[in-house]
């Protein structure tokens, strides 16, 4: 590998590259990801940055977890387009914005709201944070096979669990429709749309409107079973999405 092709925070290059990647925020789930993949080799793991390569059904796969925020995110997918990633698709987790909707709910990015600095950077405010219609629509069609309970629709991106206006700005969010909570699809859409890479975002509930966010988050980090199950639905729903296009891909060559 040359020395000019390693990326310098995800320390990988192109003889370890992939057409696809998966986008865990937890460095702690891609040893879960491995789990679904054969012939998985451990890459790297530098700062929040954490890697391995497999495949699913004979399609080849990273995995790369990008820490917290759109900072580190942008950091991922600009470094992953550079060894030639092209497709990505966050599988992250998520605060519920509506009633409805439960722990393990799995909620499809339709588009995001930029309540974050990351994409500000970037481009105007006014520039939509969208996926790649192509990747979403293929989630949805494998959603729908698989049987997953999922909603698609607007989410919000933001900066800060703890500001002093949490429950006004999530009652503003939720009055005007939108979906559920994170702080990395936004970023993940606009600098994937800047540099052509195909993007996407399935996001697992992990607290519910109206509950606690500590005691959310606390149940989900001791392997609450409910959002244990979302995050094993998301990652099986992320591969099998890009086996469904590299099968399209191949078929059209």
């Amino acid at each position: 590998m040359l020395e000019t092709d390693l990326q310098p925070h995800i320390r990988l290059g192109r003889n370890q590259s992939a057409n696809y990647a998966l986008l865990p925020g937890d460095p702690g789930r891609v040893k879960r990801i491995a789990a679904f993949l054969d012939d998985v080799e451990e890459l790297v793991y530098n700062r929040e940055f954490c890697s391995v390569r497999g495949k699913y059904k004979g399609v080849s796969v990273l995995a790369v977890s990008t820490g917290i925020g759109g900072p580190s995110t942008g950091i991922a997918v600009e470094e992953l387009n550079k060894i030639g990633v092209k497709t990505m698709i966050r599988i992250g987790s998520c605060g519920a914005l509506q009633d409805n909707m439960k722990v393990g709910d799995l909620v499809i990015a339709q588009a995001a709201v930029r309540d974050e600095g990351t994409s500000k950077t970037y481009i105007d405010p006014c520039y939509p944070a969208v996926p790649d219609p192509d990747v979403m629509f293929a989630i949805l069609k494998c959603a729908r096979e698989l049987n997953y309970r999922h909603y698609c629709g607007i989410i919000r991106s933001h900066d800060s669990f703890y500001t002093d206006r949490e429950n006004e700005i999530d009652n503003y969010w939720s009055e005007r429709g939108v979906l559920a909570a994170d702080m990395e699809t936004a970023a993940l859409f606009v600098i994937g749309r800047l540099r052509e890479v195909r993007t996407a975002s399935i996001l697992n509930v992990v607290t519910e409107k109206t509950a606690s966010l500590e005691q959310s988050i606390n149940d989900y980090a001791s392997g609450e079973r409910a959002a244990a199950m979302g995050e094993e639905s998301e990652i099986k729903l992320a591969l099998e999405t890009f086996a469904f296009l590299s099968g399209l891909e191949l078929s059209s060559t």
